[in-house]
Formats: C-alpha cells, structure tokens, sequence
C-alpha cells in the first residue's frame, strides 16, 4: 500500500469537499456558471492541472514497486516531465478537461485503497463515487469534449443547476455521516 490514509478520513475529507464545492455553487451560481463554461478551454487551468498530474505520476514512480519493470523505472521519470511539456505544447485543445480526467483517474487509488478489506457497509457509498469518477475521468481524457456538454446541460436550467448542487451536498453530507460512523 502506497497510501496510508483511514477509511474515515478519506470519507470525510471527500465529504466536506463536496460539501463546500456544491454549497458554494448553490451560493454562487451565477460565479461559478461563468467559470464552469470557461473551464474546459481554459490554457492555465490545463497547464496547472497537468502540471499537478505530472508531479504526482512521476512521485508514484518514485516509491512504487515496479517488479520486473524497476529497470525502467529512470526513463519513465525522464519522459514524465517531457509529456507533461509536449502535452502542454501540442495538446491545447481541451487541456484542462484531459487533465482532470487525468487527476481523477489518479485520484481513484488512494480512495479505493482507503476501502479496501473493510467491513463496514458505508464504504460503499466512497466506493460508488470513486467508479462514477473512473468512468468520467475515461470520458473527460478520451472525448473531453463530453464535460463541455454536461456543463452546458446543467448550467442550461436554472432547476438543474439547483438539483445537481443539492444532490453533490447531499452526497457529501452522507459521505461525512458515513465517516463519523466508520472506525
């Protein structure tokens, strides 16, 4: 194991975020419409997020255990920061959207690992959540143009844009119950 964060930490964590990302949508709706239109063409979000993904690949690299690939283990430290640069450079079109993508398929690990052999019921409601984010995090690398359109879908109706913000803070309340309720 990799990581070595608790069932009930990850399961807070994860909750309060969702709630105060979705409490200030529900707050701030016009703000974060505008910014959630912008976002997936947006060339310093793209470059910041795959910068973030780069680091984090290239630390996994790091410490992982390879097995019979440790031999390669210098020259897949080497490419990382020279895709992430090419990325940067001939990959513009919808950056930011791959790179999230990206950082959700990463991302899935840990929260999985957090999980993993564990009794309690309320683990499913993470687990849920973290498959939903693989099969988005799929889309957003391979057809990014897919987020554009379920932002422009929620942001279209003002009673979608309210559902979708009270069902992510809903969630996150749950997530938070179930990590005050797990050992």
């Amino acid at each position: 194991m990799i990581y070595s964060f608790t069932l009930k930490s990850v399961m807070l964590l994860v909750g309060l975020l969702l709630i105060a990302s979705h409490l200030f949508a529900m707050l701030q709706g016009g703000t974060v419409k505008g910014w959630l239109r912008n976002f997936p063409r947006h060339k310093p979000s793209g470059v910041i997020l795959t910068l973030v993904l780069a680091a984090w690949f290239f630390w996994l690299v790091e410490v992982s255990d390879l097995g019979e690939f440790d031999k390669w283990r210098s020259l897949v430290q080497y490419l990382t920061p020279v895709s992430a640069i090419l990325a940067i450079l001939f990959m513009q079109e919808f950056l930011a959207v791959r790179a999230l993508g990206g950082l959700m398929l990463m991302a899935a690990e840990p929260l999985l690992e957090s999980a993993f052999m564990r009794e309690e019921q309320l683990r499913l409601l993470l687990v849920v959540l973290t498959y939903v984010w693989l099969i988005a995090g799929m889309f957003w690398v391979g057809m990014p143009y897919t987020l554009r359109d379920q932002i422009s879908w929620v942001t279209s109706s003002e009673k979608r844009w309210r559902a979708t913000a009270f069902a992510g803070l809903a969630y996150g309340v749950l997530l938070c119950v179930g990590g005050l309720l797990s050992r």
